[in-house]
């Protein structure tokens, strides 16, 4: 089982704080020894570009440990998709990545 947690090491407010500071959030996911193997013991950091980065430590954990992660979680901030997209493609993509997988219209025929 994969334990992913996420904290803010770059806070872009005026205060430079976040309020989630301090709090524990975490999310775990069930999957297989190979993607365990490759994903875990890392950590992967998004760039908001505004001052902001998160990043997303991932632990393999067992059952016991995974429960008691959960408990302790406060939730994932609505970050849920950087947990999708380190499963689904082994880092977070940048937004200029997204925008070209989700919305393809949208950037063709644009440069750079």
């Amino acid at each position: 089982m994969l334990s992913f947690e996420l904290t803010m090491p770059h806070v872009g407010s005026w205060n430079g704080k976040w309020t989630g500071e301090g709090q524990k959030r975490y999310r775990t996911r069930k999957t297989t020894k190979a993607k365990e193997v490759e994903l875990a013991n890392k950590s992967y950091y998004y760039n908001f570009g505004d001052g902001w980065g998160a990043s997303v430590i991932v632990e393999s954990v067992d059952s016991k440990e995974a429960a008691k992660r959960r408990r302790k979680s406060v939730g994932f901030a609505g970050y849920d998709w950087m947990i999708d997209e380190i499963l689904e493609h082994g880092r977070i993509l940048t937004l200029q990545e997204r925008k070209t997988k989700y919305n393809p219209k949208e950037t063709e025929g644009r440069s750079g």
